[in-house]
């Protein structure tokens, strides 16, 4: 069984940034895709990025050159680099990991960009 537990959200100022986070745990990890997703208030679920095992990384429209996404391998870890913040961006943020053939989701953290 695999474990994702992420970290990082919270109340920022917008043009402010925040950084998230997102760990496996578990046993036999082999993980493919690492994908961050968010839910804004009253909208659908958004994929915002990902990146691959190889390194290869793709973002929304509406983040691109302001959300980077990386990963440590080493440590199973997925990381969201946000800046510049729009209050638009407020939504809660989910990881998502292929392990396998199998996807295992986290339990979301909540970012809120206001004044």
């Amino acid at each position: 069984q695999v474990q994702l537990v992420e970290s990082g959200g919270g109340l920022v100022q917008p043009g402010g940034s925040l950084r998230l986070s997102c760990a496996a745990s578990g046993s036999n990890l082999n993980i493919r895709n690492m994908e961050w997703y968010r839910r804004a208030p009253g909208k659908q679920l958004e994929l915002v990025a990902l990146i691959t095992s190889g390194g290869t990384s793709d973002y929304a429209e509406s983040v691109k050159g302001r959300f980077t996404i990386s990963r440590d391998n080493g440590k199973n870890t997925v990381y969201l680099q946000m800046n510049s913040l729009k209050p638009e961006d407020t939504a809660v943020y989910y990881c998502r990991m292929i392990n396998y053939a199998s996807e295992y989701w986290g339990q979301g953290t909540q970012a809120i960009v206001s004044s």
